[in-house]
């Protein structure tokens, strides 16, 4: 197996995109949540592109799908953070839907990406 290069990876881009769009969001969050839902939230946007790029300095890609769970398990965890803003009124419903789309997006590449590597190696 050869290393990826996380860098050239479309799913870290993407990711590395969330995050941007996560702090943004979380800096209009309430006061009252900055050490709650605030930290709760810029945890798994990293995790995300965290995962990916230390995922691609393994050696095969049985481990490298480790990794890619965790990615995509953070970025599940972000998508339940993103409907309590929601359910809040932290956000309005456009950006709600737009951060929707766009987490979405983002599991359905790493779950497609993790499907053409081989376990096996």
């Amino acid at each position: 197996m050869r290393r990826h290069n996380f860098k050239k990876l479309h799913i870290w881009k993407e990711a590395m995109d969330l995050i941007d769009e996560n702090y943004l969001l979380t800096a209009t969050l309430p006061d009252y949540e900055r050490y709650g839902l605030r930290t709760q939230m810029n945890r798994p946007s990293v995790s995300i592109a965290s995962n990916i790029s230390e995922g691609s300095s393994k050696r095969t890609d049985k481990h490298f799908l480790k990794y890619l769970e965790d990615s995509l398990g953070s970025a599940f965890e972000w998508e339940t953070q993103l409907n309590v803003c929601n359910r809040q009124k932290f956000i309005d419903q456009e950006l709600f839907l737009r951060l929707e789309d766009k987490v979405l997006k983002v599991q359905s590449k790493i779950s497609n990406f993790m499907d053409t590597l081989d376990p096996e190696n």
